[in-house]
């Protein structure tokens, strides 16, 4: 029996070829896009999956109310790790670690930059990472010792072998041990290439001193079975016990939510990522059922090419069950031929799909879970468009068949009319989607920024560079493709420093405000193109205005809430500064809200060299200048730069990616309706051929 409904299955796929292609192809598309949106959806899922730990693992955030909303930052105190491991015992472990931070490596075989993080040694306990060569517990013995990933070892020396205790020179200084090489971290959070003693970090920087300075990572690693809540309690009013009048409060915050939920609004969590993902797997649904749809559609319109084969079956005695066993083992048979077409489509669209992901998501056909999604979507597909045909099909009156009577398509037809209607209509809400997306990003690409992000560059800058600022700022504006340069502590877009300890008179005591900051050289506001509404800007000698002055953003102003800011004094700690000029609000960190209050100082030291060419450079022959430029006075750093309007753009990545993701999947929606529809409206032309 069996025997004979394979037989008869595929002589009806091999008799109509065409609408066999039709529902075969439509549903294969349809299962392939869905395959590549779980893919994308598995590899988003299992982020973090790497460490054993991963369900003890947590990073300490922390609130801060600014003026009526509560500003919530993965940042904390240098004090903050310490201090818990002393007070709060039911903490397994603690590590502190730095933002990600890029630096040359030097030896003998090449020069590039990496980023990498400044950590304490229990960060290599904590989070277990996989030592291919050295150990945990010997990493940082010596202080000026360096932890590699093995992609770095190997873009370096080529090779992990025999590397344990080589010297390498970092950012042309100093001269490291290559102490350990840990394997590559697939999927996580982190993506740092080398690890540095946080040792090292504290000597360099002496506001890790200050409870109300917040700018590095805080991890901890609790027991087992440890009552987060209590500890959450603690950490809720832990900051005001150590410095009175703060009013910063702290939460741990488990790492099996840093990928998908790491999203804050006025202190509450709001979804982040894990939006997209739901958004994406209900994309692939509407998908795949279109994709059924089809399939129940050809299959009713040709009923009646199998309403004789149905009534004979009947008369010889097939009942009404085995009739729908038959049909329904069919619709599955052809489910799983377009699976196979779809494994297909799945391998050759895979690259591309990379590529616009940038991710390196893979299909293995023989990997149990990967076959098991398949085989179950088939079969679900299968079974979906399926049962409407199975039932409608098994249902024809023998004797009015066999009689030639024409069968009366009844609530079929408009059931057929309904599922059509209904597939171009998610189609054209997909489309919809796509536009207000885009409409989305161009509103705020299109926005007033405050500064100007045309023709602006910036590079980092070493302590050669620092010396020589004046110099090699001269050469470079005598190029004649330059108009101003400038140094800067933070780039252009993001700004890392801030502090809660800035106090000016009339300020309230019972209100504690985040201020970013930021050192500047002469001339970066103008570099910036940003617009002065009071006072001045900075004299061109750094040393007439030392570091007795300072320029703020309108926010920060209305924030004083004085009309005779300038002149007015605002201290940092024990440290009196004049305000000498009020800046325009540009946009920076967040491109979606507003400026957050900002105050500028004058400053020799800076991470950053920003360059602003004239209107109308020809840029083809600028870079090539400041490239000879930077050579002959900074020779042995590798020449790397970055326009600001495109990391502009950069910023929107996830918001781009999923614009692009939806109007392709959205194009793909109406593209395998069409089909159906192309199916039914060739039927139709068929019945009326004389």
């Amino acid at each position: 029996m069996l025997r004979n409904y394979f037989k008869i299955a595929w002589r009806n796929i091999w008799k109509n070829k065409g609408y066999s292609f039709l529902n075969i192809f439509g549903l294969a598309i349809g299962i392939a896009c869905a395959s590549l949106i779980f893919l994308w959806v598995e590899n988003e899922m299992s982020y973090d999956n790497y460490f054993a730990n991963k369900d003890d693992l947590y990073k300490v955030k922390t609130f801060l109310p600014n003026d009526n909303n509560i500003n919530t930052y993965d940042a904390t105190s240098g004090l903050l790790a310490a201090s818990m491991a002393t007070d709060i015992p039911s903490v397994k472990n603690l590590s502190r670690s730095s933002v990600s931070l890029q630096k040359l490596f030097s030896s003998s075989e090449k020069n590039l930059y990496a980023k990498g993080n400044y950590i304490d040694p229990s960060f290599l306990d904590m989070f277990k990472l996989k030592f291919l060569k050295g150990s945990a517990s010997t990493a940082f013995n010596q202080m000026y010792s360096v932890v590699l990933t093995q992609k770095l070892a190997n873009k370096i020396f080529g090779s992990t072998e025999g590397i344990i205790g080589k010297r390498i020179k970092i950012d042309n200084d100093r001269e490291y041990v290559v102490n350990g090489i840990i394997e590559n971290l697939p999927n996580t959070s982190f993506d740092f290439e080398w690890l540095l003693s946080f040792k090292i970090y504290e000597q360099e920087n002496d506001w890790l001193k200050y409870w109300a300075s917040i700018g590095v990572n805080t991890y901890a690693e609790l027991e087992p079975n440890t009552d987060i809540t209590a500890i959450n309690k603690t950490l809720y009013t832990y900051i005001g016990s150590k410095q009175v009048g703060s009013l910063m409060k702290m939460s741990l915050y488990p790492m099996s939510r840093w990928r998908l939920y790491d999203s804050f609004d006025n202190g509450k969590e709001i979804p982040g990522r894990i939006k997209y993902v739901k958004l994406f797997s209900l994309i692939a649904w509407i998908i795949l059922i279109i994709a059924c749809i089809n399939f129940m559609n050809l299959s009713t319109a040709r009923s009646q090419k199998r309403a004789g084969e149905v009534c004979v079956r009947k008369v010889l005695g097939a009942g009404k069950n085995r009739l729908i066993a038959q049909f329904m083992g069919e619709s599955i048979a052809t489910a799983l031929i377009a699976t196979v077409l779809a494994v297909t489509l799945l391998y050759l669209t895979l690259p591309a799909f990379n590529l616009l992901v940038e991710k390196e998501l893979s299909v293995n056909i023989f990997d149990p879970l990967h076959l098991g999604i398949l085989l179950s979507i088939a079969l679900l597909c299968g079974l979906i468009s399926g049962i409407f045909p199975a039932y409608y099909l098994s249902s024809f009156k023998p004797v009015k068949v066999l009689k030639g009577l024409k069968i009366k398509e009844g609530n079929a037809l408009w059931i057929r009319k309904g599922l059509v209607v209904a597939q171009f209509s998610v189609s054209v809400i997909l489309i919809i989607g796509t536009v207000l997306i885009y409409q989305q990003i161009q509103h705020v690409k299109n926005r007033n920024l405050g500064f100007d992000k045309q023709q602006l560059v910036y590079l980092d800058v070493n302590d050669n560079v620092q010396k020589h600022f004046d110099p090699i700022k001269n050469e470079l504006l005598q190029s004649g493709f330059v108009d101003n340069v400038s140094m800067s502590t933070n780039t252009p877009l993001d700004k890392g420093s801030s502090a809660a300890n800035f106090n000016w008179q009339g300020k309230n005591p019972e209100k504690q405000v985040m201020i970013t900051f930021e050192g500047i050289s002469p001339d970066h506001i103008k570099t910036m193109g940003v617009k002065i509404k009071a006072g001045r800007d900075f004299y061109p000698n750094v040393e007439i205005d030392s570091s007795s002055s300072s320029s703020i953003n309108q926010a920060f102003a209305d924030i004083i809430g004085n009309k005779d800011i300038i002149g007015a004094t605002i201290h940092w700690e024990d440290e009196p500064l004049m305000v000498i000029g009020v800046v325009d609000d540009f946009v920076y960190n967040n491109l979606y809200e507003k400026s957050p209050p900002l105050m500028f100082y004058p400053s020799s030291y800076g991470k950053y060299l920003n360059i602003r060419f004239k209107q109308n450079t020809d840029l083809s022959k600028a870079l090539p200048a400041l490239k000879n430029i930077m050579a002959q006075n900074n020779p042995s750093y590798p020449f790397e730069y970055k326009f600001v309007d495109d990391q502009f753009d950069k910023s929107f990545k996830m918001e781009t990616l999923i614009g692009e993701l939806a109007g392709i999947f959205a194009t793909l929606a109406i593209l395998i309706s069409c089909l159906g529809l192309f199916g039914l409206a060739a039927y139709t032309a068929e019945q009326r051929t004389k």
